[in-house]
């Protein structure tokens, strides 16, 4: 065998990868079974509610909550990416997932969070408009507008991801079949691989990430830098339309905070508890906790809550 076949048959990519990211113990085991199984529960139920509740309720079809319902079920897409297979290797003897299962688990990902990003900034640049530009409110934002910032945050994220997701696929791993994580995430899968160019595909998927997500935070921030100024100069009018940014403002602080804080820190074996903890912290938590954040900090949400429960009745 010459020894151009030899290294190209020691850098083929391997077939399956065991994930170690579960503890041996049985009874942690359970633990975390029972921890998720509700975890995910509360998203589906929550954000499904949400959903339904705009769609059905005629004082919710406005454009802030017409975002919020996509947020909802983006938020549902994005939890079941990872906690369903999470839930069925919690008891698993072997966790396995295929090279191909692995490569479609981080499209998806990356897809859904990247998506969730734009649409972040859409929600920001809705309330934008609402406060400091109110009379061309109506104008501006309208159902087409609506429909199209939609449609830009899914076809951003996906393009995204797809190339993210592709130039992953290409990277070779020396036969190492380990990811030493919960699920199949791009940092992880990256440290397994045996490429000399490993930093510079590093680099260049870090960029094509951080494009999607810097880009969404600057609109954030910009709006609302806008917003607080015409806040402080318009009075107490203003600042009550202030009060229906508080959910938005929560909600881009848990998901871009947990996010940088698990992308930008360093990884190192010595912290294996701590990545995993982040990771679920933006994967699986923050989902769960967005309906919750709306639910209880918004009065038109509460009310259709009530008048949907009087209903049924």
């Amino acid at each position: 065998m010459s020894p151009e076949s030899l290294q190209q048959g020691n850098l083929s990519s391997p077939t399956m990868f065991l994930l170690l990211g579960f503890s041996s113990a049985y009874r942690a085991r359970v633990t975390l079974c029972l921890c998720f199984s509700l975890i995910y529960l509360v998203t589906v139920l929550g954000n499904l509610l949400i959903v339904t509740l705009v769609w059905l309720n005629a004082h919710l079809h406005s454009p802030m909550y017409f975002f919020l319902g996509h947020l909802s079920f983006l938020d549902i897409c994005y939890s079941s990416v990872t906690l369903p297979k999470i839930l069925t290797d919690s008891f698993s003897p072997q966790r396995m997932i295929s090279f191909v299962g692995c490569i479609t688990q981080i499209y998806f990902f990356l897809c859904f969070g990247g998506s969730e990003c734009v649409l972040l900034a859409a929600m920001a640049y809705d309330r934008y408009l609402a406060i400091c530009h109110p009379l061309h409110y109506s104008s501006v934002m309208s159902k087409k507008m609506c429909h199209c910032l939609v449609a830009v945050s899914w076809l951003s994220g996906s393009l995204s991801s797809l190339i993210q997701a592709f130039l992953t696929a290409r990277l070779p791993f020396c036969r190492s079949n380990m990811i030493d994580h919960l699920f199949c995430e791009m940092p992880f899968l990256l440290k397994a691989s045996c490429s000399p160019n490993a930093p510079l595909n590093k680099a260049a998927l870090y960029a094509l990430a951080g494009t999607i997500a810097m880009g969404s935070f600057l609109l954030i921030l910009v709006s609302y830098v806008h917003i607080v100024g015409a806040v402080l100069q318009k009075g107490a009018g203003t600042q009550r339309a202030f009060a229906t940014c508080t959910s938005h403002l929560t909600m881009v602080s848990l998901f871009f905070g947990a996010g940088a804080i698990a992308y930008l820190v360093p990884h190192s074996s010595s912290s294996k508890e701590m990545d995993e903890a982040l990771a679920l912290l933006y994967a699986v938590v923050t989902p769960m906790l967005n309906p919750i954040i709306y639910s209880l900090r918004n009065n038109e949400v509460k009310g259709a809550i009530r008048k949907t429960l009087h209903r049924g009745v």
